[in-house]
């Protein structure tokens, strides 16, 4: 096995920290109530951690607005913890990335507060300042809820700043060689610390030129191979995960050569997952995966359900939003932004059936999988919370008050508990999922483990296959001398499928073990509702 290609046989889970375990009683998650539920983690069969941000932050954006890029926030614990929590996931064979923000800091990171000051304060050239808001006006605004501009006046440093999210995240500004070497150093702070790669936020943003939509400019590819070499160079083995919310062949440059980012999440597979399995037929995910180019062999796509963030609709076009509103976020409050603030389970009407359809999609598709804490187990939303936060409640590891997230007492949790009829954690928690051998979280463990079984599923070549169904999304994926076709019935209705497609003597379901023998060279199969066939 190439360790240094790991990623691309790597399952991917996303924590956000504060939510996850807390092992003081205050309420609030931390990195030593994570390094507890390492095995829960190693049992469901993750390879690797996405933490989400750590950092000292005012938390305006959640962590994403950092005031100090070298260390960690009191409430998630010390450095020190933060190297017992490596340590102890490298025992167990788990990998640890986290949020690399490179794009913007918070507005009370010291140099923010040194720029704003005064003009000659080396620290001014750190950021974007003007004095006119009019420059740039070819990019777009991204939190157009709450931001009617992408400049800020700011009254002590008599000039305007130039931010791409918040107010209170002023973009750094590359065009100063400093600012590039910063970011550097910041990368290899947390590298020699023994983490595994980074996330890297928000990269298409990095520079800004008039007359352009200041996203996915050629200075900002060349920033990110030098990041990329610096990683080579230095710390072999370890990644680079790049966050661009844009159309497939605008991502691909961020894979360069194989020389700038290893993995690249694919936006627009997401919503036409939900698409397809709400009209019940499987066109829109063909079309999307037709238009999405090659990458190079060293490179992988990651391929989510959901994450911490609004269900994005900014990689459809206005008419398909609207109608994924409408099917999917029907009350106003669902919606914010260009998208949609609920979690797995709830947007597919808590029906078992589509949830694991869902999975066995984004464990078959071209990409490594990457789950969001508490989907594994179908857990709820609650969109009355403000922002995002209907989607980053406590994990609900048992039944009772404080889900066996905490001891603190519930009205100083950092954020409730979901307490609907449903979702509760009387309802939905680990601890009955793994006593249950037919629960989701069994269910989604074993995926794991079958699709650890064989590489075809990270390496394997992609194919549509016709089998004259709309309704039924057939694929088959071929890695040296093994092929897999995977079979997704789409709809809520029994569907029979045939297909002439190389004769074989037989087929086995690597999940069922279920034989299906073809007569005269061709396979009929009749499909279930929702079922799914991973046929070798």
């Amino acid at each position: 096995m190439n360790q240094a290609l790991w990623y691309k046989d790597a399952v991917f889970y996303q924590v956000y920290p504060r939510a996850f375990q807390d092992s003081n009683g205050d309420g609030h998650g931390d990195l030593r109530g994570l390094t507890r539920r390492l095995d829960y983690l190693r049992d469901l069969g993750v390879d690797c951690v996405w933490l989400m941000p750590i950092y000292v932050s005012p938390l305006k954006d959640d962590g994403y607005d950092i005031a100090d890029f070298y260390n960690i926030a009191e409430t998630f614990g010390t450095l020190e913890d933060f190297k017992a929590l490596i340590e102890a996931a490298h025992q167990r064979d788990i990998r640890i990335i986290m949020d690399l923000v490179l794009n913007h800091t918070s507005d009370q990171h010291p140099w923010f507060r040194a720029s704003r000051a005064e003009r000659d304060s080396p620290y001014r050239d750190y950021y974007v300042w003007s004095d006119t808001d009019q420059k740039y006006k070819d990019a777009r605004i991204i939190f157009v809820d709450t931001e009617p501009s992408n400049w800020t006046w700011d009254e002590t440093a008599g000039q305007y700043y130039w931010h791409r999210f918040y107010a209170s995240q002023p973009d750094l500004n590359y065009d100063n060689p400093r600012v590039q070497e910063e970011m550097l150093q910041v990368a290899g702070f947390w590298l020699e610390l023994g983490i595994d790669g980074f996330r890297a936020d928000a990269v298409p943003y990095l520079f800004e030129r008039e007359g352009t939509s200041c996203e996915n400019l050629p200075e900002t590819h060349a920033y990110l191979r030098k990041l990329r070499a610096f990683i080579e160079d230095h710390y072999p083995g370890r990644i680079l995960l790049c966050e661009a919310n844009q159309w497939p062949e605008d991502v691909r440059p961020y894979f360069g050569d194989g020389d700038e980012f290893h993995m690249g999440f694919h936006f627009p597979i997401m919503p036409r997952i939900y698409m397809a399995i709400k009209k019940g037929r499987a066109q829109d995910m063909v079309e999307i995966l037709r238009r999405t180019p090659p990458i190079p062999e060293n490179c992988q796509w990651c391929i989510f359900l959901r994450n911490h963030d609004e269900l994005t609709l900014e990689m459809v076009t206005e008419q398909e939003r609207q109608w994924m509103w409408e099917n999917y976020a029907p009350e106003p409050r669902m919606r914010l932004n260009l998208g949609i603030r609920r979690r797995l389970a709830p947007l597919l009407d808590n029906d078992e059936r589509k949830i694991r359809l869902a999975y066995s999609l984004l464990f078959t598709l071209p990409g490594s999988p990457i789950l969001y804490y508490g989907d594994e187990i179908g857990m709820g939303d609650n969109i009355w919370l403000d922002d995002r936060n209907g989607v980053r409640t406590p994990m609900q590891w048992e039944a009772g008050a404080g889900a066996g997230f905490s001891e603190a007492p519930i009205h100083s949790l950092y954020a409730p508990v979901i307490d609907s009829d449903l979702y509760s954690p009387a309802r939905v928690n680990v601890k009955s999922q793994r006593a249950d051998p037919h629960s989701m979280w069994n269910v989604i463990r074993r995926m794991i483990a079958i699709r650890k079984q064989h590489r075809v599923f990270g390496w394997g070549k992609f194919e549509w296959i016709d089998v004259r169904n709309d309704a039924v999304a057939a694929f088959q994926r071929t890695h040296e001398n093994e092929t897999v076709l995977a079979i997704h019935n789409l709809s809520g209705a029994g569907q029979k499928i045939s297909s002439v497609k190389k004769p074989v003597s037989s087929l086995t379901d690597l999940l069922t073990q279920k034989q299906f023998v073809p007569t005269n060279g061709n396979l009929e199969i009749e499909l279930m509702p929702y079922q799914y066939l991973w046929l070798k």
